[in-house]
């Protein structure tokens, strides 16, 4: 299995403008590892999500073909999420967010073990992320993404559905998930 050396990261943007606009490193291997991140990322998927409060998640890919990934928000904003699931962890469950957006730039590292979600905060979001192994079908895995037991505060107001897929509305509950992901040592901590 890939592990990741690092837990769930938010990475701020480094944005250098002038009047014609900004410039930023998305991402660097050198800088990356200097923040922990060693994984090598082989694929690059991109996803446009039309009406707001589209909701897609929580996903994984199960051993041997785990995916770290790095995920942004390249159009509209999104409150992009990540939830341990690493059997023997301390902070097994548990879940932090974080609104990823075109405006603001930052990314969010998700190393494998750890399930991935977002919601779309209005109309037409694109989202683009880097994963550490190309997409193995029969590896494909998810959770709930309402489980009442992880409770999710996802930002939306009382009474939204959000759009989901089919798939995403019969995943499991963590309760009723045997997971094949080792805890790490490095135990869930909150975003910066």
């Amino acid at each position: 299995m890939k592990q990741a050396s690092s837990p769930v990261r938010l990475i701020p943007s480094r944005r250098h403008g002038d009047a014609r606009g900004w410039f930023t490193e998305v991402y660097s291997e050198p800088a990356f590892v200097q923040l922990g991140i060693s994984c090598r990322f082989v694929q690059d998927n991109h996803s446009l999500s039309v009406p707001a409060f589209t909701l897609r998640g929580l996903h994984f890919q199960t051993p041997p073909r785990g995916q770290n990934k790095l995920v942004r928000c390249i159009r509209g904003r999104i409150f992009d999420v990540a939830v341990d699931v690493r059997k023997g962890s301390p902070t097994y469950g548990r879940w932090v967010g974080s609104e990823l957006s075109a405006q603001n730039g930052h990314q969010l590292f998700i190393p494998i073990g750890f399930a991935h979600g977002f919601m779309t905060l209005e109309a037409d979001c694109e989202v683009t992320y880097k994963c550490s192994d190309t997409y193995a079908p029969d590896h494909d895995g998810g959770i709930r993404w309402d489980d009442p037991a992880i409770g999710i505060s996802w930002p939306m107001a009382v009474g939204t559905v959000p759009e989901t897929s089919p798939k995403d509305a019969r995943q499991p509950l963590l309760a009723d998930f045997d997971s094949p992901f080792p805890y790490d040592g490095n135990p869930l901590l909150a975003l910066d």
